[in-house]
């Protein structure tokens, strides 16, 4: 059987799957693409959603194809839920495609055009790196709630609490975030990281922010590039710098010994979650842990004050 005819046959299982779920009280499959959208979707959907994300610890969407394992997950699903905003650029046509056999929603456009950042080389498109800062998460946890509520309508009271809920606990971890990164100094507020995930970090909380490589991974990081951030961190006398989970280290790497080359040391502030979340079954595994992972991670290591083991107390230990 090729591989088209597999797939018309999975879209018509999921078709009968979604009326099933409509008819009765079985939780409904929701397929995600990243984590966060994921472990939102979990909070907000209770027991009447099972949630699958394709994207786990590690994985960078920006370069992420989704496999035949992926496609049937998809197929299958009573909803889908993706990002958008360019963030899973490789798998666009594809989830265009299905859009028009079953729901499909792009999460992350909740976000009001007015409050995005702009793509510095490409008109009409944006940072996708929105969940950084709890305030504009709140938009996309709004719109995943709607995506829900219109799937399973006789659930929307549940789901309705359930946000209000989440909506509390983004707003605490605001509140932690923007209390604690003002303890750093303000000419140590300078965030040095692989690629540019924190633009809007850097906007809501006061932060200079400079990656290696650009929004997206799949750019290149040119020698004039690491040139001109080891300039900066002997310039300003940056002492930090940081990993991303999702990137390798290599560019970090050549930074420090760049600097070190010109008598200047710079050590690794510790690694931050930019594109995924940490492993499941912890706390850094869940939205509001590896948002506490990274405020707490960056305001210790950039001379601010924070609890070792984070807003809730929840952190891994350090070491």
């Amino acid at each position: 059987m090729d591989l088209t005819r597999r797939h018309l046959l999975a879209l018509a299982a999921a078709f009968a799957g979604a009326q099933a779920a409509r008819a009765g009280t079985a939780p409904m499959n929701v397929v995600t693409t990243t984590g966060m959208i994921a472990d939102t979707v979990r909070v907000i959907g209770g027991d009447a959603v099972t949630v699958r994300a394709l994207m786990g610890p590690g994985i960078d969407p920006h370069s992420f194809r989704q496999t035949r394992s992926d496609i049937v997950a998809l197929t299958r699903a009573d909803l889908v839920l993706w990002h958008g905003l360019y963030l899973e650029a490789q798998m666009e046509e594809f989830l265009a495609r299905l859009a028009a056999r079953q729901p499909v929603v792009a999460v992350g456009e909740a976000v009001p055009e007015s409050l995005r950042i702009a793509h510095p080389d490409y008109e009409g498109r944006f940072d996708p790196h929105v969940w950084m800062v709890p305030d504009l998460w709140r938009h996309v946890a709004d719109g995943i709630a709607v995506a829900l509520a219109e799937a399973r309508p006789d659930a929307a009271r549940d789901i309705a609490r359930n946000a209000r809920a989440f909506r509390a606990d983004l707003d605490r971890l605001g509140i932690y975030a923007t209390e604690t990164l003002a303890t750093i100094p303000p000419e140590a507020r300078v965030l040095v990281t692989a690629h540019d995930a924190f633009g809007y970090f850097g906007r809501a909380y006061g932060f200079q922010v400079e990656g290696i490589q650009g929004i997206s991974t799949e750019s290149e990081a040119g020698l004039a590039r690491i040139r001109d951030l080891v300039e900066l961190l002997v310039a300003r006398g940056i002492r930090a710098v940081f990993v991303e989970s999702t990137v390798p280290d290599r560019n970090i790497r050549a930074l420090i010994e760049g600097a070190a080359a010109r008598g200047h040391e710079v050590r690794i502030g510790g690694e931050l979650f930019s594109d995924a979340m940490g492993q499941p079954g912890t706390y850094e595994g869940t939205y509001t842990g590896m948002i506490d992972h990274n405020i707490t991670t960056i305001a210790r290591a950039l001379g601010g004050q924070a609890p070792q083991r984070g807003l809730n107390g929840w952190l891994a230990a350090e070491g």
